[in-house]
């Protein structure tokens, strides 16, 4: 084959490609379709001045559109772990809803190679830069707020799990993927992971992908994804508001290195309160932040059956339906997963305990543990389980 044959081949089976993309694309609703140039102007040539954050999946910018809004640009780089399905993915997950604690999607490019997302700037980073980076953040989280972010991220989980049709399974619920606009209300971020339920299904059956810390052991071992992962996945990341710390340091003690369990001996202690963030310096309610620790332990149950839905979770939160303390029973603790004898790869071990001081998670570097998705090999493509 000539050089001038494998060229036009390859510019064919590129513009074929293309246009099945584009195809896919026109049958989403409410998706705008921008030009590369005009995000490249939006954003000064994707100038480093205008970076805002990095990651996996590739880079984030600032910039500022033709309408005179002010977007967060994500733009995939051809290594990204985010590939054309899970961009399509995103596209179609978030592209028909919209709610308060929802990131909002403008638009995306499909420009030759380029694969780039629009959403709405959002002032103040990510939970996990701002709440739990190490202190480099000048944001106060008053108690007030920490409660604010905890009920708005709830109500956003639970409006993918009960409002939008077919019910959305995020799938990655965890403080990278959780952004502050100007006023800390908290948009859920980063869709490309998310699995949609169809209607009489019980759960879907699929490859493990996620971040280590806040997987629910029966999708971690077992692949079954339901609405109850990411129930657990919330109840970890409540647990990191109340006491503004990483769900793993292993900086820390060995009996208070993970979250999850320090909270559990905490509890059985009737100790919650020193779990507290010491930052807040006791200006806080101590009835209402046990009461969220609480939640959080029985959003981890180790039985997903036993874990509350979202909706009733927001009702707790609220003071609207009581903590039945009852129902709470020892949560799926990561020591479990150690007795598995789980082994990661170098580049996981260097992820898990990681918070980047200049990370956004418009669309998170997602962590797709090759050890818990070898657990797993059997379920390498998604099944669907009927309701019986």
């Amino acid at each position: 084959m000539t050089c001038f044959s494998f060229l036009c081949n390859r510019r064919l089976k590129s513009a074929t490609k293309h246009a099945a993309e584009l195809d896919e694309l026109s049958g989403f609703n409410n998706v705008y379709i921008y030009s590369y140039k005009e995000l490249r102007t939006a954003t000064n040539g994707f100038s480093d001045i205008n970076k805002i954050g990095e990651g996996g999946f590739g880079s984030v910018y600032k910039g500022k559109l033709r309408n005179g809004k002010m977007a967060a640009i994500k733009v995939l780089s051809s290594e990204s772990r985010q590939g054309v399905k899970e961009f399509l993915t995103e596209i179609q997950v978030i592209s028909d809803i919209e709610h308060e604690n929802l990131v909002k999607l403008y638009g995306c490019c499909v420009e030759a190679n380029h694969r780039i997302l629009v959403y709405n700037y959002l002032e103040n980073n990510s939970l996990a830069q701002t709440l739990l980076g190490g202190g480099h953040s000048s944001i106060q989280f008053s108690w007030p707020t920490r409660v604010k972010i905890c009920i708005g991220v709830a109500r956003g989980l639970a409006y993918l799990h009960v409002d939008v049709r077919p019910h959305v399974v995020h799938r990655d619920i965890k403080a990278s993927n959780i952004l502050l606009d100007k006023d800390l209300t908290p948009k859920i971020s980063d869709f490309g992971m998310a699995k949609l339920i169809p209607p009489n299904m019980t759960h879907v059956s699929t490859r493990v992908a996620g971040t280590i810390g806040y997987l629910a052991p029966e999708y971690a071992i077992g692949g079954q994804l339901t609405r109850k992962a990411d129930i657990y996945s919330f109840g970890v990341l409540l647990m990191e508001i109340v006491s503004g710390r990483c769900n793993t340091n292993t900086r820390l003690p060995a009996d208070e290195q993970y979250i999850l369990e320090r909270t559990w001996q905490l509890y059985e202690r009737k100790e919650l309160v020193a779990l507290v963030d010491p930052s807040l310096n006791g200006d806080f309610n101590p009835e209402q932040a046990c009461r969220f620790l609480k939640i959080g332990l029985l959003c981890t149950q180790e039985s997903p059956k036993l874990r509350p839905s979202m909706s009733t979770v927001v009702q707790m939160l609220t003071g609207k339906k009581e903590v039945d303390e009852n129902l709470i029973s020892q949560p799926g603790l990561l020591s479990d997963f150690m007795d598995l004898k789980v082994r990661s790869t170098p580049e996981t071990k260097s992820d898990i305990n990681r918070v980047s001081p200049n990370y956004t998670s418009y669309g998170s570097d997602n962590l797709k543990s090759s050890a818990l998705s070898s657990i797993t090999s059997s379920q390498a493509t998604t099944t669907f389980a009927s309701v019986t």
